[in-house]
């Protein structure tokens, strides 16, 4: 799990919240979280990998594509650290008590204990910097704004200011040093505030961006014929279910993480947490604590369920010596002067083709391609008007079948 509670049980003289949460069950606990941790990060694996159904495993060269790949990265390393910490844990209970003794001597428990705990924050802090990057590059694409070459800025935004804001966090939670932190709620602060940054601006920004995109798909797809048919509305509801999808896997994964700390601020203000009258909320405070060991590391398992859906299991190892074939929407349409006679359709396949959306017009079509990647949208054929250059079909790669009279052919 990520909380940054985690970085404060390496100070000696923790505070009684962090204390109590840290202190209950924590062989049960952390058999959670390697449990939890390891499904993630098998099932993950196992969406990710080639099918035999689906032919070549496609190489993302959009925007979109790369970012939910550096999503699924972040979240699969995070896991990772995860599985590494739980299991020192559960194999080594002596070497991870060394950490709660006052001016020890042993520097190693409490290296440990920082590392791991610094390694898991990072991650998932770029992972949430990475999932407020794909809600700016949604709406960017739709307004013809962005692109590959903005993916530099991404990195400098995702891993710059996760970094940063982590060693900002942990030099105020350490001061003067590990071994002696000082006292207090107030040093503590700025930690959890450069940890829940990342984690609100996506809770409370994106879904304001992936409205402002579901609205700007609308009018362009009205905006270029003047019309709005029934498969385009199908188009605009299956990116708009997508964004959705997104939102409802993260606030179902993370809203534990800002009750669990609300609940342990409020104990924390309180001259005698133990006392009875708090029973309720340190059992709320609990029961939250347990239920983010279960939730946060399985997020990637269900991101890839909302980008994708369940890809099987009937993996294909033989394709990865195969002719590595990609022909993503948006790069065929910018860099392909593909086009044909009247009433001709270009086919563009995906990662899961599932249906065929029809969508007039050719200018706006890579940037909805985009955006419906690797959902069930993913097979889109595109009629473009009259009046264009001849298709070659001896040319085209294979993925994009021309045909003549409005109707493709078979493949």
């Amino acid at each position: 799990m990520a909380s940054p509670r985690l970085e404060t049980f390496c100070c000696p003289n923790r505070d009684a919240a962090t204390q109590l949460v840290l202190a209950f069950q924590p062989q049960v606990f952390n058999g959670v979280c390697l449990g939890s941790a390891s499904f993630n990060l098998l099932l993950s694996i196992l969406q990710l990998l080639p099918k035999k159904s689906q032919g070549p495993k496609k190489l993302p060269q959009t925007s979109c594509a790369t970012i939910l790949l550096f999503v699924s990265a972040c979240d699969l390393l995070g896991c990772l650290g995860i599985i590494f910490r739980s299991t020192v844990w559960l194999g080594f209970p002596d070497f991870i008590g060394n950490i709660s003794v006052v001016n020890g001597t042993d520097v190693w428990p409490t290296a440990f204990c920082v590392g791991s705990a610094m390694w898991i924050q990072l991650l998932y802090s770029a992972c949430f910097w990475w999932l407020f990057c794909y809600a700016v590059d949604a709406y960017l694409v739709i307004r013809r704004s962005a692109g590959l070459s903005t993916i530099l800025l991404y990195h400098m935004m995702a891993w710059g200011l996760a970094i940063l804001l982590c060693i900002e966090g942990i030099t105020m939670l350490y001061y003067p040093s590990v071994f002696s932190c000082e006292s207090g709620l107030e040093h503590a602060v700025p930690h959890y505030v450069t940890t829940y940054v990342p984690l609100l601006l996506v809770l409370l920004a994106n879904p304001i961006l992936f409205q402002k995109t579901v609205m700007a798909v609308a009018s362009l797809l009205k905006g270029r014929q003047g019309i709005y048919t029934e498969n385009e509305r199908r188009l605009g509801a299956v990116i708009q279910i997508r964004f959705f999808k997104i939102m409802l896997v993260f606030i179902i994964c993370w809203l534990p993480n800002i009750i669990n700390e609300s609940l342990l601020f409020y104990l924390e203000t309180q001259p005698d947490i133990n006392g009875s009258s708090l029973k309720n909320v340190r059992n709320a405070t609990l029961i939250t604590w347990f239920t983010m060991g279960i939730l946060n590391p399985v997020q990637g398992f269900l991101f890839s369920l909302a980008f994708y859906g369940w890809t099987g299991c009937n993996l294909d190892f033989k394709c990865q010596k195969k002719e590595i074939q990609w022909e993503s929407l948006s790069t065929s349409a910018g860099e392909h002067a593909y086009a044909s006679q009247a009433g001709s359709s270009l086919n563009y396949e995906s990662y899961s083709p599932k249906k065929t959306v029809v969508v007039n017009g050719h200018n706006s079509d890579e940037a909805l391609g985009m955006l419906s990647e690797g959902s069930d949208a993913s097979t889109i054929e595109i009629h473009i008007p009259s009046g264009s250059q001849n298709l070659n079909d001896a040319a085209a790669p294979e993925g994009i079948r021309g045909s003549h009279e409005g109707q493709p052919l078979e493949g």
